[in-house]
């Protein structure tokens, strides 16, 4: 179903770690020539070295996306275009709101929504200017749907960044680019794990109608859907993968 995805671009942000690592990975796997993008070069060079080791194609390219002159240097240096964006470099940390400083707003504001707009804009301009379609995934949060207690930062932007793939989406279906947003649910990796085996992240998880975490490949069919022709009806979307949660009773 999503052999259309050999020989095409994809360009990951937040590639160095988590979700990011991933997703470049399943895409790699599925054919397509990766960019991997991050601030940590090491980390994107060990990635790119696995990639190309297990018979995939990669580069990376040192991005920071709260700098749009970051973004826009990776986009105008790109050898190969990109046709598919993975808008993922995200950051999160849990603050009240009463006790937040503007630092705090600003940096995770300016990462999770400043940042996928920065870069979508810098990806819809190239592939317009080439006259080329393209598929922008916006990895939101199920937080950008439902809040979370202390997340008040993180859900504003999670939820700006689902209004914003919808504004974009109805902007640049015209130059056939489709923008959907990816909203997971909890979904354990090396950076949750340890919150996960506390007393407070064991009650979290039982609030889950599943009654369990999910995995990094379980976003995989969400994720190709998007990505390849198998979605090519579908823009402005905002799918929730995360085992029931937001259908939980209050």
């Amino acid at each position: 179903m999503y052999d259309d995805l050999f020989g095409k671009c994809a360009l990951v942000t937040g590639a160095s770690a988590g979700l990011g690592a991933h997703f470049a990975r399943l895409l790699a796997r599925r054919g397509a020539r990766v960019v991997l993008a991050a601030r940590r070069i090491d980390a994107l060079t060990r990635l790119r070295h696995e990639i190309v080791e297990a018979g995939g194609i990669a580069e990376t390219a040192l991005l920071d996306v709260t700098n749009a002159d970051s973004v826009n240097a990776v986009f105008t240096e790109l050898t190969v275009s990109p046709d598919i964006i993975v808008n993922n470099a995200g950051t999160a940390d849990s603050c009240p709101a009463l006790e937040m400083d503007t630092l705090h707003w600003d940096r995770v504001v300016d990462t999770n929504l400043r940042g996928v707009f920065v870069v979508a804009q810098a990806a819809a301009r190239r592939m317009r200017d080439e006259g080329r379609s393209g598929s922008i995934i916006n990895i939101a949060s199920i937080v950008g749907l439902r809040p979370a207690g202390n997340l008040s930062a993180y859900a504003a932007s999670k939820a700006g960044t689902i209004h914003l793939t919808r504004s974009l989406a109805l902007e640049w279906a015209r130059f056939g680019i489709r923008v959907n947003a990816l909203c997971p649910g909890y979904v354990e990796t090396e950076i949750n794990r340890d919150f996960f085996a506390t007393p407070a992240g064991e009650a979290l998880v039982k609030r889950i109608p599943q009654r369990r975490l999910g995995h990094a490949n379980e976003l995989d069919g969400a994720l190709l859907l998007f990505a390849s022709n198998a979605g090519s009806y579908i823009t402005g979307a905002s799918l929730a993968v995360d085992g029931g949660h937001l259908v939980s009773s209050l």
